[in-house]
């Protein structure tokens, strides 16, 4: 079912931010990738915190204890404590990479013009599924056992819900017109943030409650 996506609020734009590319939440702060650097948004306030410098052109995702980054054709895991890469491994699809999500050891990426999303192993970079879309994929986010993730195409965002095995889309939120959906987290309950792309700004999306 496709229904109209409920702004709640908008944050933005930030210093030394043109664009957000991947967009991801560690439980306290959101983690927004700006190209050249990692930065900490406060949920409630919109107010940025800590910085880490590392080249951030894609999709972000976290374990519950490191980052995870896409750029040009690596994903690096990171430590938020100091922005420490600890280890590396290849991006599917190479610098076709978009969005990265992180569910149960696997690492789940969006490939924008490859119209899919691939899951890989997080510690070898094994691929272990692919997923087929009929919209460029931007952000991806597991939340309560849902995959979804954000489209861009010809100046109009969706968020879907889509069967993690058939990729059926089971549920979609139309965003308005010129609000689009670069990246894409859960807070793991009622919120979406997704990044804004070229406009710089970070938007907090009402997650649909589950159908009893």
């Amino acid at each position: 079912m496709k229904h109209q996506a409920e702004i709640l609020c908008e944050y933005g734009p930030f210093p030394r931010t043109d664009a957000i590319h991947g967009v991801s939440f560690d439980g306290r702060s959101v983690w927004v990738a700006t190209g050249d650097h990692l930065l900490a948004i406060d949920p409630e306030s919109g107010e940025p915190g800590q910085m880490l410098d590392i080249l951030a052109d894609a999709g972000t995702a976290f374990d519950g204890r490191h980052l995870y980054q896409i750029a040009q054709s690596l994903i690096r895991k990171i430590d938020p404590a100091d922005g420490r890469v600890v280890a590396t491994i290849p991006a599917p699809g190479g610098e076709r990479a978009s969005g990265l999500a992180w569910s149960e050891g696997s690492l789940w990426v969006g490939q924008y013009d490859g119209r899919a999303i691939i899951q890989i192993d997080a510690e070898t970079g094994e691929v272990q599924r692919e997923i087929r879309s009929n919209r460029f994929v931007t952000g991806v986010s597991w939340v309560d056992g849902e995959l979804w993730h954000g489209t861009w195409e010809n100046g109009q965002s969706e968020l879907r819900h889509i069967d993690p095995i058939s990729g059926v889309v089971l549920d979609s939120l139309e965003m308005p017109a010129g609000k689009i959906i670069s990246g894409l987290e859960s807070d793991g309950g009622e919120r979406f943030f997704c990044g804004g792309g070229d406009s710089g700004r970070l938007r907090v999306v009402r997650r649909p409650r589950a159908a009893k």
